[in-house]
């Protein structure tokens, strides 16, 4: 057993963003995995690369930046997860996922065992996107059986999601984490309330979830807690890419409810975290939390 204590599991995907002139490291879990752990929060990967050079390069990042690969699965069949982001002027970013690979096969083995058992897990912090695979999906079926605070961060990637499965993973969640797009997507199954708001509250009463974070671009976000919502307005920045930018706003806003903070500040540093790694290229970039202070305070 790794002798770390955890409190946080992230599961799915790590690997490669391929820009049109770079690779970097990446993947939700990852991303949202690294932040955590700049915000002192020990957090545990379980995740899949393959027996080749782009996952012996992933692990010598991983370790460059601080973050644990125990829990990181080898798969000798499937290559290292790749995605294609093309940026477009406006910086927003598109992406193409190459599948199948590693993390798409991740499976229940002694390690992950070992840690649900003796390990004193807070959070457990997942995607739809490492459902597009049975094998993974019943993986993360077996874990969110796990006393824990489940934390969806649903990162919508057409065409590596169903609806059916999409309900499943907000039924089973206690905080969802999506963006304005992926809000409207979801609730025009089922209301036809137009209004952001109404929206959220239909979204919370239809699968029980009592805590929902909507994050809005450029315009901050809205948390909704119990039946009381609370915004923040965005932080004016210089954007360099938007890549693991929720990321970071959803680390930022479990670091402070772990600290209990009141909502609203949990939502006014998430969205200057969020901001604050928008100014930089990638998902992982080498900062410091003191700036984003900084930005806080203006």
């Amino acid at each position: 057993m790794n002798p770390r204590q955890y409190e946080i599991i992230c599961f799915g995907e790590v690997l490669w963003d391929i820009l049109p002139d770079k690779k970097v490291p990446g993947g939700a879990p990852m991303n949202v995995a690294y932040h955590l752990e700049k915000l002192g929060h020990p957090t545990a990967i379980f995740s899949g690369i393959g027996n080749d050079e782009a996952g012996r390069d992933l692990l010598t990042v991983l370790d460059n930046i601080g973050l644990d690969a125990y829990f990181i699965q080898r798969n000798e069949a499937y290559e290292t997860g790749k995605v294609y982001a093309n940026v477009a002027n406006n910086q927003e970013v598109s992406y193409d996922i190459v599948k199948p690979v590693a993390w798409d096969f991740i499976v229940q083995d002694d390690k992950q065992a070992e840690l649900l058992t003796n390990a004193d897990i807070a959070y457990v912090v997942f995607g739809s996107l490492a459902c597009r695979n049975p094998v993974s999906m019943h993986t993360l079926a077996n874990i969110l059986n796990f006393p824990a605070v489940k934390v969806l961060d649903i990162n919508l990637r057409a065409p590596h999601y169903t609806r059916e499965i999409l309900e499943w993973l907000m039924k089973a969640a206690n905080i969802i984490k999506l963006n304005e797009s992926e809000l409207t997507l979801v609730t025009d199954w089922f209301t036809t309330a137009t209004g952001l708001e109404e929206r959220i509250a239909a979204l919370a009463t239809r699968y029980k979830v009592p805590e929902i974070i909507v994050t809005l671009g450029a315009a901050g976000a809205i948390l909704y807690v119990d039946g009381t919502f609370y915004r923040h307005q965005g932080f004016e920045v210089t954007v360099a890419d938007t890549i693991g930018s929720g990321d970071a706003f959803l680390a930022a806003y479990l670091h402070g409810r772990i600290k209990g903070q009141s909502p609203q500040e949990n939502i006014t540093f998430a969205a200057a975290m969020g901001a604050w790694i928008a100014t930089y290229n990638g998902g992982c970039p080498d900062y410091e939390v003191a700036e984003v202070g900084q930005l806080i305070k203006g």
